[in-house]
């Protein structure tokens, strides 16, 4: 609506000229930082005044990695400055210890806004490592431990982000690399694969979806069976005992994809040619293998009678039907037949990998 020819501002309108103008004052501002911070990286003025402006621009702009650049070398600066007029080892540690924790502590903020900000993760990284070369070996195994309470706390708020996954197998290796008093490194008493087993079964139990738990707990079975000295019954045992807990997780939910590939991943350490790190059993016979798949696939196709329309269980039966007959077992626990349907219904619950299909059909000679 118009009064004498002037088009009326509605409030929405106005609303959006002032943030508008906010945003261009916003931006002038911004602009003015950066170019503040850049003069003085460049005359080299490696001061605390410096390092407080390139947190002020980091907290608005994690992804400018040139003013990271600028932090370290502010903060490799300010290592090498005693704390206060009575330089000595101490204090000179003690000024390191302080500007390390500072600095982890408010990386901690930009995490919970930027969890998967690479130039964050970096910058963190840097700190650690710097952590071993000024510190004593006592004091950085405190800060790769404060790093393994951080990840914990990110795994609680997503049990599921590969990111979080991938960083708490790091911090582990760190752990246990530097030595505690009284060991070497890699010393089996200071060995944390029990304790980070026990925390893939807590995840998992928490949701069976967890992928990455399912992942991690393959890749500490066989570092768990080394640390044990487990004998040949107690590895069968393991075996049994995950086949069991898996069983259990597909009759809870098969139509989890996670669940299926942890699945796959117990079955493949049943061929005496798989050479791969993680077989569980050493001394299985050829008899105690048949049994195994036998067992599985039995399992497997009880399901059946009450889900017929998931994919997995067809695509699981064709696998180990395929592997069971390589290994020399008999047709007389499914047949071509069997096969040949398992086949069909998969091209009937998932025609958008027809030619995949195919493929399987041409090389079982269904």
């Amino acid at each position: 609506m118009a009064s004498h020819g002037v088009p009326r501002i509605t409030g929405s309108q106005v609303g959006s000229e002032q943030s508008r103008l906010k945003e261009l004052q916003h931006i002038t501002e911004y602009k003015k930082l950066v170019s503040l911070v850049n003069i003085k990286a460049a005359e080299r003025q490696y001061t605390a005044e410096v390092l407080a402006l390139t947190t002020q621009l980091l907290t608005e702009n994690a992804e400018y990695y040139t003013i990271w650049n600028h932090r370290r070398r502010i903060l490799e600066h300010m290592f090498t400055q005693p704390s206060n007029t009575r330089p000595s080892t101490s204090n000179s540690n003690q000024n390191i210890l302080d500007l390390l924790t500072n600095d982890l502590r408010w990386l901690v903020s930009l995490l919970r806004q930027l969890p998967k900000c690479y130039c964050i993760w970096n910058h963190r990284l840097w700190l650690l490592q710097e952590a071993e070369i000024l510190l004593p070996a006592a004091t950085t195994r405190n800060f790769w431990h404060g790093e393994l309470e951080l990840v914990g706390k990110m795994l609680r708020l997503d049990s599921r982000n590969f990111h979080a996954w991938g960083y708490r197998r790091f911090v582990v290796t760190q752990i246990v690399r530097i030595p505690v008093s009284g060991s070497t490194p890699g010393d089996a008493s200071q060995s944390m694969v029990e304790a980070e087993f026990e925390y893939t079964t807590k995840m998992i139990k928490t949701n069976l979806s967890n992928f990455s738990a399912w992942h991690n707990r393959s890749k500490l079975i066989p570092r768990l069976l080394s640390h044990r000295q487990a004998n040949e019954a107690a590895r069968r045992e393991m075996l049994d005992a995950e086949l069991s807990q898996i069983q259990a997780a597909i009759n809870t939910d098969p139509f989890d994809q996670s669940i299926w590939f942890y699945h796959q991943f117990l079955m493949s350490t049943l061929s005496p040619n798989d050479t791969h790190h993680a077989v569980i059993a050493l001394e299985l016979t050829k008899h105690d293998q048949l049994r195994y798949y036998e067992q599985e696939m039995e399992g497997i196709r009880d399901i059946l009678e009450d889900t017929k329309d998931c994919k997995w269980i067809y695509e699981a039966l064709l696998q180990y039907a395929s592997s069971y007959l390589e290994i020399g077992g008999s047709n007389q626990n499914f047949t071509t037949i069997d096969m040949q349907e398992w086949l069909s219904k998969l091209r009937e619950l998932d025609p958008l990998r027809k030619h995949r299909w195919d493929d399987l059909e041409r090389s079982l000679a269904l």
